[in-house]
């Protein structure tokens, strides 16, 4: 169970790598292909406040990466519990104020991971 485990932080880490890639690198091209709700209009002004969200997005998927590299079990499933609750409410919070569908990219992969840490903790 612990490689599921694994295995799903790596998911959720992966993905917030994609966005951070979508919003630092590819706003104007990708961006507007995933926000579709967003005029097209107001891609290129918000540029910057788009690369500042990827780079939070990064910090997330790093946390996540590091908790895979840490020895210590505990202190590792400690790590990865602090990031997934971040993604958590990141994506609760974006599904509150932007879209629902946020929710269920982000918060739901990251519930469940938590959910698989937690079983896993035993």
């Amino acid at each position: 169970m612990e490689v599921v485990a694994k295995v799903f932080i790596a998911f959720v880490a992966i993905e917030h790598l994609y966005i951070l890639y979508i919003e630092m690198f590819a706003w104007e091209t990708i961006g507007k292909r995933t926000f579709k709700t967003i005029p097209k209009e107001l891609f290129k002004p918000t540029k910057a406040l788009a690369a500042n969200q990827g780079l939070y997005n990064g910090f997330l998927s790093a946390g996540l990466i590091w908790s895979l590299f840490i020895s210590d079990k505990t202190w590792s499933i400690n790590v990865s519990l602090f990031f997934l609750g971040c993604v958590i409410v990141a994506g609760i919070y974006g599904a509150l104020t932007a879209s629902k569908k946020i929710f269920f990219i982000q918060a739901v992969p990251a519930l469940v991971t938590l959910l698989l840490v937690i079983i896993n903790m035993g």
